[in-house]
């Protein structure tokens, strides 16, 4: 399958974001963003202080947020809008209303097996726009048990893209991080790709590369002899890294193991609590 038009607008996007202009320059590129998308910086360094326009996209808290630190509670994992949320039902999800799809197609091969857990479960999109933070932490404390890469498209996954185009996440590339938690219950964390930069960088597993010439999915899995096993207790507030522009982050997890307080149309920030674990 040859490579879709959108990655390699995002790789052209992508190309630009990372170029370090003359200072003069970049404070203007910076600036002109920062106007334009209406970010607010006031957590962060001055626009002018980011050497590449990539940078600014995955600017990094000058300081840590606070958050409720109860084992029980559910922190938003990231700062965006909750496009759609609510319980799985016949192995189906929704990436907007009326949007429905198979989440065995969005996850893959390599977890067929836990379609049957996931059941009656609940769901939670949460969508990035460029103008929000990019970095995304761990919603609770969880032991990841694998991770995967699936290539695909990159179309855009805003409102209006949700809503006229089926199967958006099933066709666009996404990384898919399998996780437990302390109460040995099961949570996916999908991380979705999108026009532009396009990339996922997942801090815990380097082999990972988003956005790249290929159409073969790679799968890691962790044990306790596995050398990538010691990072892969996380604790709740961890970072375990951003998106180079904006995308969706899609949270599963089996029946009884949470309950969230959002609504659809809701704004969260990384730190508010939005559930408990059950």
């Amino acid at each position: 399958m040859s490579k879709y038009y959108t990655s390699y607008m995002s790789q052209v996007f992508g190309n630009f974001a990372n170029k370090k202009f003359t200072k003069f320059t970049q404070k203007i590129i910076n600036a002109s963003y920062v106007k334009l998308m209406g970010l607010d910086m006031s957590e962060f360094n001055e626009p002018r202080e980011y050497e590449t326009l990539n940078a600014l996209f995955t600017r990094a808290l000058n300081e840590p947020r606070k958050f409720d630190k109860y084992d029980n509670s559910i922190i938003a994992p990231v700062d965006g809008l909750v496009t759609e949320c609510g319980e799985i039902k016949d192995g189906i999800s929704y990436q907007i209303k009326g949007m429905e799809y198979k989440i065995e197609e969005l996850l893959g091969h390599n977890y067929a097996e836990d379609i049957s857990t996931l059941e009656n479960g609940d769901f939670v999109n949460l969508y990035l726009s460029p103008k929000d933070y990019h970095r995304y932490h761990m919603p609770m404390a969880l032991k990841v048990i694998s991770t995967t890469h699936i290539p695909g498209k990159l179309y855009p996954v805003n409102q209006k893209y949700l809503n006229k185009k089926k199967n958006l996440f099933i066709e666009n590339e996404r990384v898919i991080v399998k996780t437990v938690d302390t109460k040995g219950k099961i949570h996916f964390l999908v991380l979705v790709g999108a026009l532009n930069v396009g990339k996922m960088v997942v801090t815990f597993e380097d082999r990972i590369k988003t956005n790249i010439d290929t159409t073969k999915s790679t799968h890691y899995t962790y044990t306790d002899d596995n050398i990538y096993d010691k990072k892969m207790k996380l604790k709740k507030g961890d970072l375990f890294g951003w998106f180079e522009m904006g995308s969706t982050i899609v949270m599963f997890s089996q029946k009884d193991a949470v309950e969230y307080h959002l609504e659809v149309g809701e704004s969260v920030k990384f730190a508010d609590t939005i559930g408990a674990v059950l």
